[in-house]
């Protein structure tokens, strides 16, 4: 039976899509969806900002590649069109389907979860999760150093077990990956212009767009 507690995530905000520049003169924008579907996207109604306070209400009007065309009410012009070129496109956690197997979850609900080492020690707590071309990476705020994230990457070698009805994880950082010096994979936090409203930015921007995918701990996808 699928786990149907409420997550620590449900009121956020998941991104699902990015617009990606405008297309022709009346308006239309390419979308670059983030479904599994290109066209799930606009299955799923108005989507809004990273903090649901702008609306967005999309038409499809066609494809170009991989990338969906689609028409913004209220928007009637390239230049508006263009003003909205990087605008990230989410929808609430409640509107996500449920998920069905018990190791089956959202990217999005990794976000918060305990990181135990694989030796059984405490390691951090997920920040977020990011797809930067090369695969899934879930940040994690180190337990022992305060300020300092490391990225890993998300795979069954790096993250070997997901249990969220406990709210943790288990990791098997890569070798040489707590080197004290700067490194791929080991950085300073960012400083925060306020951790209140960074922190809330952080955790539905960087959560990986593949998430309405629905991937599972194997890394393979359901429709949403």
């Amino acid at each position: 039976m699928a786990d149907t507690r409420k997550s620590k995530n449900d009121d956020a905000y998941v991104c699902v899509g990015m617009i990606t520049a405008p297309h022709g003169v009346r308006g239309a924008v390419r979308v670059k969806s983030y479904t599994v579907d290109p066209d799930n996207l606009v299955g799923y109604g108005p989507l809004f900002d990273a903090k649901g306070r702008l609306k967005y209400k999309l038409s499809p009007v066609g494809h170009v590649r991989d990338q969906l065309i689609a028409k913004i009410e209220g928007v009637d012009d390239r230049d508006a069109a263009e003003r909205l070129r990087g605008t990230k496109l989410h929808v609430p956690r409640t509107a996500l389907p449920e998920t069905i197997d018990e190791d089956e979850f959202y990217l999005a609900d990794l976000v918060g979860l305990t990181a135990y080492h694989i030796d059984g020690s405490l390691f951090g707590t997920v920040r977020g999760v990011a797809d930067f071309g090369a695969g899934d990476v879930i940040e994690v705020a180190l337990e022992e150093v305060r300020g300092k994230v490391v990225v890993l990457p998300f795979t069954k070698e790096a993250v070997p077990e997901v249990v969220l009805s406990e709210r943790k994880l288990v990791v098997n950082p890569p070798e040489g990956l707590l080197q004290d010096e700067e490194g791929p994979g080991n950085r300073a936090r960012r400083p925060n212009k306020s951790r209140k409203d960074s922190q809330a930015d952080r955790d539905s921007d960087a959560v990986s767009a593949d998430a309405v995918g629905a991937e599972n701990a194997t890394g393979s996808g359901k429709e949403a």
